[in-house]
């Protein structure tokens, strides 16, 4: 689980991230990527209703992101805002395949040390 200071919840964080930030997208998720002049890296996660009308549906996704994150964090470098934007491909894949294309995306962005 992330702790509270490391997750977006601002709209207008969001907001930020898809004006000023660096994109990578991929057939099940995008990724968005900017600078957030603190010293820690903060994740928003955003899963539609597209995805799936049913919440546990959408919050399995969530959680599956978050750990992947969650893992991935201490190989970050510090000072960015991530925001992760679920599609609807991603019903049929499994937390590998998640795992891979977010890994894919963090080092075409430039986000590893």
């Amino acid at each position: 689980m992330l702790r509270q200071e490391n997750r977006i919840v601002k709209n207008k964080d969001f907001d930020r991230a898809f004006r000023l930030g660096q994109s990578f997208y991929g057939k099940i998720l995008g990724i968005k990527a900017t600078d957030n002049g603190l010293a820690i890296n903060r994740l928003g996660i955003l899963v539609s209703t597209k995805i799936s009308k049913k919440a546990p549906v959408r919050n399995r996704f969530k959680r599956q992101i978050r750990e992947i994150i969650r893992q991935e964090m201490i190989l970050l470098r510090p000072g960015k805002d991530i925001v992760i934007i679920v599609f609807p491909l991603i019903l049929n894949k499994d937390f590998q395949e998640i795992q891979t294309s977010i890994r894919r995306g963090l080092e075409r962005l430039r986000l590893y040390k």
